[in-house]
């Protein structure tokens, strides 16, 4: 194994390539488009690509940089890769794995890499010059509430030894029918005590519990962005917004307010804050927080309560907003210092419209530390795409940023494990270079009984998540295209539809982000039929036909 150039200075010991000249560029910035005098090289490259864990497909997570330019990244299900740049030409071509049980956060503070599962935060110690900690991690938080969907926890520090941490809600909003058209919305305010909010804990404290955590935040649904900002000498994080409204009330909702009208919200952190959720939604056509559908809601009643928060900036709808970061360095110009970088993951959601986001953000902030209201894209092109409606077809999907010990900032993409370093040199790069040429657009949609109650039930609403064309969206919902479910058992098809995957398939599947409920109640037997002929007609070439009596006989007895 090489071994890398080391200067001794007082700090420790740091790889000569940080001390070196910035990196050439790559002549196409690495496939991504940029602001006028930004240029970009690719520092590594395929770190999951092909990667699978227990039977399911890896995902790179969040990042962080070190002082002495060591990269670390988390994977979704496996462990901490770490990455050092050995020969000074600004690329990672040494490479570590180590730890375990996956997860979303990582972050370096006061000398200790800090990491989080889906229900703890550990830390390593890290000595000076050492790329692989060499000794165990430590627990900081455990047993924290994980419900399966949306559990991954965000975590960061302030400048007052706290540690922040959210616990997310499983739900999409809080009700029975969780995205069904019969969704009725549910009393939240026990649930509210254990999720959908901020807890503090001590940075520097060992084996604490969540008991041990002071409750700062409430009322909202999923937070994967959180940044300190150190002179406003406050959090500001980003909400993910609700979905499906089209799919709980159809008459009031169609596709394109489904794809618009929710907003991913930005708040400044204070404690006792309620973001409102799971009651109501801010939508940013309006400018406007709205009653959400499950609880009366019809797309024009306002919920006034001064209780909620008002977002600071509303993202447009379902652009997934994941790591955040406060711009501290100096190597970009003044513009950008004390403001915020936010990785926009991209929409899966907005189907049957074109999907959006893909790209990173910035968030200007004024010069008490404050943002101004506004953002603009800093960073885009990833997905090679102008419009297409199946995000399996975008090239990249913006995942992690960081900032380096130069200022450089860093970027990551989940899909494959491409990570990018920024540099700021005043040149141009040739404008659209990136765009990839003749690339497809909106996917075909299958047409083979799109006019029966079947086809019509798949497009309306198991369209939204799995696709029209049935590709699925990466880690979030599997592919009915091939799917052995679809071709395969007829029995278990039909009760995969009625009582949904949890109650049917193995324990030890491959997992996805987000859970299909059951339809039994939903659907009549000749409407569950006709959607399993749909399915089979459509992405199983072959697999026989489906009849209502076949729905009926699997039903339990009615009492």
């Amino acid at each position: 194994m090489p071994r890398p150039a080391l200067l001794l200075l007082a700090g420790g010991l740091l790889p000569l390539s940080v001390l070196a000249a910035p990196p050439a560029p790559d002549a196409d910035d690495g496939a991504i488009n940029l602001p006028p005098g930004f240029r970009a090289l690719v520092v590594a490259d395929n770190l999951v690509a092909g990667r699978k864990v227990n039977n399911t497909v890896d995902k790179l997570r969040f990042i962080t940089v070190a002082p002495n330019g060591d990269l670390y990244a988390k994977t979704y299900f496996g462990g901490i890769l770490a990455l050092r740049d050995t020969d000074g030409d600004g690329r990672y071509d040494e490479r570590h794995e180590f730890g375990r049980g996956g997860g979303t956060g990582i972050a370096l503070h006061d000398g200790w890499l800090y990491h989080s599962t889906n229900d703890d935060v550990f830390r390593y110690r890290i000595t000076p010059g050492e790329l692989v900690p060499s000794g165990p991690p430590e627990l900081v938080v455990g047993g924290l509430p994980n419900g399966g969907n949306h559990a991954a926890k965000v975590f960061a520090f302030d400048d007052a030894g706290h540690l922040l941490v959210e616990i997310g809600s499983p739900a999409n909003v809080y009700a029975d029918g969780d995205r069904t058209a019969t969704a009725k919305g549910k009393d939240a305010t026990e649930y509210l005590k254990t999720h959908g909010g901020f807890w503090r804990f001590d940075a520097d404290r060992s084996n604490q519990t969540f008991a041990d955590g002071r409750h700062m935040t409430t009322g909202h649904r999923h937070v994967l962005s959180l940044a300190w900002q150190p002179t406003a000498r406050a959090f500001y994080f980003v909400m993910m917004g609700r979905d499906r409204l089209s799919i709980v009330a159809p008459e009031f909702y169609d596709d394109l307010d489904n794809a618009e009208r929710v907003a991913e919200e930005m708040h400044e952190l204070r404690e006792g804050l309620n973001v409102g959720w799971p009651y109501t939604y801010w939508d940013p056509i309006k400018q406007a927080r709205m009653v959400a559908p499950e609880f009366g809601g019809d797309n024009r009643k306002r919920d006034d309560n001064p209780l909620y928060g008002k977002p600071v900036i509303a993202f447009p709808a379902h652009w997934a907003p994941l790591q955040m970061t406060t711009y501290t360095g100096a190597q970009f110009p003044a513009h950008y210092r004390g403001g915020f970088f936010v990785a926009l993951h991209g929409s899966w959601n907005r189907a049957p419209r074109s999907q959006a986001g893909y790209k990173i953000v910035f968030v200007p902030c004024d010069d008490a530390g404050r943002p101004t209201g506004a953002y603009e894209t800093f960073a885009d092109g990833f997905s090679g795409l102008d419009e297409f409606t199946d995000p399996g077809a975008a090239r990249f999907r913006p995942g992690g940023v960081a900032v380096g010990p130069d200022g450089s900032l860093y970027v990551s993409e989940t899909e494959k494990g491409r990570i990018w370093r920024i540099l700021y040199t005043g040149e141009t790069s040739p404008a659209g270079a990136n765009k990839t040429p003749g690339a497809p657009g909106a996917q075909t949609v299958p047409t083979i009984g799109a006019d029966t109650p079947g086809g019509k039930i798949y497009l309306r609403v198991c369209a939204a998540c799995h696709m029209p064309n049935g590709g699925g969206v990466p880690s979030m919902q599997p592919p009915l295209a091939g799917s052995p479910v679809v071709a395969g058992d007829t029995r278990l098809l039909l009760n995969v539809i009625l009582q949904g995957p949890a109650a049917v398939l193995p324990a030890d599947r491959p997992k996805f982000g987000n859970v299909m409920p059951p339809f039994g109640a939903v659907y009549t037997d000749a409407e569950i039929a006709s959607l399993a002929n749909y399915l089979r007609a459509n992405f199983a070439s072959g697999a026989p036909t489906v009849t209502p009596d076949e729905v009926k006989a699997l039903r339990p007895p009615q009492p």
